[in-house]
């Protein structure tokens, strides 16, 4: 497990669930990743020393290891956090647990824990919904747009459309849910829907090889456009997801907005993880500095969502982006 830790140099009044503070002894935060310490990390950690707060951040890093969470529960309260923000839906419910699980053995159930980047909490069980989270320590962001979004950006972009697909990763939850929504949404759309797993390896994770065979299913079963999804996997397998798409010549929507600018997707519809870190960063502002109980708050939803077109990729393949769509867009190259 990679431990980072460093304060916020800035000074002020301390306030928490557990009463005041003393101005010289900062809030510890443990920032719980799934691959690193990325922008929505170092957005979280820019809101609060921008605000003035006297801060210590502990990075505590899983390596995509599910198996290293408890460990990272462990270091957090070894350290004495006094919040820990989560990223991603298997380091939320690692840490956490789901609604079911909560108060379970090896989970924590009463530091303040923050979540973002998860794709789905309510489908995944994390919280009750958005607006009551049904946890007494638990509350967090929520930067994804309506899926409706994703079929209408489809369709804005190739108007003629009638069949979309779906690599999913099985071992991630996330993967799945989103899986089972877009069929359905689909479905109600009269759209064709095609899903094709990415193989798992003998340890039970996908492996980056099997990206370019199950693109290639894709486009045997007649897709004409592909959803990325929700996939930590994918998303950090930009090279093999570019070499799979140009390939087949298969233009891919993607949430994450660095996979446009890898040149791994065609377009992408997403916050910005930057500005998920900062909204993380003022639910965490309300806990520890003004005295907000977790479970008090609902989950803080992103209302701005940026569409970004690779056109490099586009000339790659052929498929060039309506007018329209160029309006509103920020192309990259």
């Amino acid at each position: 497990m990679k431990i980072l830790q460093y304060a916020s140099l800035a000074t002020g009044i301390l306030l928490s669930t557990a009463g005041i503070v003393r101005a010289e002894d900062p809030a510890r935060i443990a920032i719980a990743t799934w691959r690193g310490c990325e922008e929505a990390c170092k957005g979280f950690q820019d809101y609060l020393s921008d605000s003035g707060h006297p801060v210590v951040f502990t990075v505590l890093d899983a390596a995509q290891d599910k198996s290293r969470l408890p460990g990272v529960l462990e270091q957090a309260r070894a350290d004495k956090a006094q919040l820990i923000l989560t990223w991603g839906t298997n380091v939320t419910i690692g840490i956490g647990g789901t609604l079911a699980t909560q108060g379970g053995e090896g989970l924590n159930g009463d530091i303040p824990q923050l979540f973002m980047i998860v794709a789905d909490p309510v489908g995944s069980g994390i919280v009750q919904s958005l607006d009551q989270t049904g946890r007494p320590n638990i509350t967090g962001t929520y930067n994804r747009m309506p899926e409706t979004v994703t079929l209408k950006a489809i369709r804005n972009y190739m108007p003629t459309v009638k069949h979309i697909g779906l690599m999913f990763n099985a071992d991630e939850k996330n993967s799945t849910i989103k899986r089972d929504e877009i069929a359905g949404l689909a479905a109600g759309q009269g759209l064709e829907f095609t899903a094709v797993e990415i193989g798992l390896g003998a340890d039970g994770k996908p492996l980056p090889e099997n990206i370019e065979p199950a693109m290639a299913a894709l486009k045997a079963a007649g897709v004409e456009f592909v959803y990325v999804g929700s996939s930590s996997f994918l998303q950090s397998q930009s090279a093999a997801l570019a070499k799979a798409a140009a390939a087949h010549g298969m233009p891919v929507l993607s949430p994450y907005e660095s996979l446009v600018r890898d040149n791994a997707a065609l377009i992408s519809v997403a916050a910005r993880y930057y500005d998920v870190g900062r909204l993380a960063g003022e639910l965490a502002e309300k806990i520890l500095f003004e005295g907000a109980a977790p479970g008090d708050l609902p989950v803080a939803r992103m209302q701005d969502f940026a569409v970004t077109i690779n056109m490099s990729v586009a000339k790659q393949i052929g498929v060039y982006p309506p007018i329209t769509l160029m309006q509103v867009a920020e192309v990259v190259e």
